[in-house]
């Protein structure tokens, strides 16, 4: 005769279920967050970031972005980020604005 409290389930099964089901909604919740993270971005017109005004965007040479990230980074100051890109643009140095 079979009893009711007797179904091979010890100690070690309750807790190999119980850490089974934390395992299981944990990788839920992480798949829905991706797929939230994935499909939930706005991405603007052309695939391009949108660029700041007087910072250098896709269309300019690869020296403005190198002096951009230069400055974006405190290798050079505001007077000297605005001299060299005025001497890049081709104009006076007291006319350029970032």
């Amino acid at each position: 005769m079979m009893y009711w409290h007797d179904h091979g389930m010890d100690a070690w099964g309750w807790f190999a279920m119980s850490v089974g089901m934390i395992l299981f909604w944990v990788l839920v919740i992480i798949a829905v967050a991706l797929l939230f993270r994935a499909f939930g971005r706005s991405r603007p017109v052309g695939g391009q970031p949108p660029v700041a005004p007087g910072w250098p965007g896709p269309g300019s040479s690869s020296a403005e972005r190198i002096l951009a990230e230069r400055y974006a980074r405190g290798e050079i100051d505001d007077d000297e980020y605005r001299r060299r890109l005025a001497t890049l643009r081709g104009s006076p140095p007291g006319s350029a604005e970032p």
